[in-house]
């Protein structure tokens, strides 16, 4: 019997690095259960991909131009054909393989602004190629929320439902896609993939704090403030940095995106002092060693807070979509939530301080929360064998 030929699909290598530990979740599953899998992917940064995990990588958009806004009449011109090529490559690259996995990722949602003809065209094409093809896509451990915008609610409905196998990182993901139409009754609920990675060592008291930092805007409904917004974001943790530094301590700026990169910059010129740094986290586990060394968090993307909490850190959440809340709840933390789009420094320096006060019985609840993760994703990827490598799983693993 032939290897299995595995397909891995998504914004991975991009710069976001929640993404791109996702991925590492699942090629760690694919290399101990399935080592004789041939893997590959079709993703937005190729190169990185394959220099950082040593797996062929195909570009996502023939057009090169694919995230540059289109001005000009020639380039308008080139990101329509590119749409056009795209299709046909998806389905090329979706015909070789016999399986497609798009490894955990928002990729059912829009909480960050998101044009229909992006990323959600891509991932249509992905599933319309692999039930046309006979090829099953799998969306792992992916999140979902309600959009309002109709093209992209329904590329992204559409997308779930040609699907084969579709598995949420929390309830409310499951819980959106049922309300935009699509069938979840087999659909199954498991922690975020990136809990399957190994947790690093704790570390002794340090003293630091880390301040995981965000470009953010708000959501796909709030391009008309987000300017605003921004602005509020950033006045509000700057002001709570500022504060931490005033009481002596130690902070370190932590990002997920390389997007994030003026945030840090804006914060460390507003705030200018040596006990204020940066972080050059490379991967997820770059993250998880900060957040680890820290004696608290508190931090806006949701893969810094997913890295603290493995990392069995008390963590704050400057929580800017319903998938931080119900992540905080999860894991025993939901009391320490601060809206995004308000930051207040003074009553964020008050739940601090709470967090702080209650930090040797949130590590505790943080230990046995880890535990019970691991425990499901365990059972998830055997329960994804089942479902994905029927025949091939034996001969494989044994």
């Amino acid at each position: 019997m032939t290897p299995a030929r595995v397909g891995v699909f998504g914004l991975l290598g991009s710069g976001n690095l929640g993404n791109d530990g996702s991925l590492e979740a699942v090629l760690g599953y694919l290399r101990a259960e399935h080592p004789k899998a041939v893997v590959d992917a079709l993703c937005g940064g190729p190169e990185v991909v394959t220099a950082r995990y040593g797996i062929p990588a195909t570009r996502l958009h023939w057009y090169r131009g694919e995230y540059r806004t289109a001005s000009r009449a020639g380039a308008i011109a080139a990101k329509g054909l590119g749409k056009l090529v795209d299709a046909f490559r998806t389905a090329a690259w979706v015909r070789r393989h016999d399986v497609v996995i798009v490894p955990g990722m928002g990729v059912l949602e829009a909480t960050l602004p998101l044009r229909p003809w992006g990323f959600p065209y891509s991932l249509f094409l992905l599933c319309a190629s692999g039930r046309l093809l006979r090829t099953p896509v799998a969306l792992v451990g992916v999140g979902a929320a309600p959009i309002t915008d109709r093209p992209t609610r329904a590329l992204v409905r559409w997308s779930a439902r040609l699907a084969a196998h579709r598995s949420y990182r929390d309830t409310l993901s499951r819980d959106a896609m049922r309300a935009m139409g699509v069938d979840t009754a087999r659909d199954e609920v498991h922690p975020d993939l990136a809990f399957a990675l190994p947790a690093p060592p704790a570390a002794e008291s340090s003293g630091t704090v880390c301040v995981g930092v965000m470009d953010f805007h708000g959501g796909n409904d709030d391009r008309a403030r987000a300017e605003e917004i921004h602005r509020r974001y950033l006045a509000g943790t700057t002001a709570f940095v500022r504060a931490l530094v005033e009481d002596g301590r130690r902070v370190r700026l932590l990002t997920g995106d390389a997007c994030d990169a003026p945030v840090v910059e804006a914060i460390l010129a507003a705030v200018d002092s040596p006990l204020v740094t940066a972080a050059e986290a490379a991967s997820l586990a770059d993250l998880m060693k900060e957040t680890a060394a820290a004696d608290a968090v508190v931090a806006t993307r949701y893969h810094n807070l997913v890295c603290a909490l493995q990392a069995g850190t008390p963590t704050l959440a400057l929580s800017y979509a319903a998938k931080s809340d119900a992540l905080m709840e999860l894991m025993g933390l939901g009391a320490y939530c601060h809206p995004a789009r308000e930051v207040d420094a003074d009553r964020l320096l008050d739940q601090f301080r709470s967090l702080e006060k209650h930090a040797a019985e949130l590590r505790r609840t943080l230990t046995e929360r880890n535990e019970a993760a691991a425990h499901q994703l365990a059972r998830h990827f055997g329960a994804l064998t089942t479902a994905l490598f029927p025949s091939k799983a034996p001969q494989e693993t044994g």
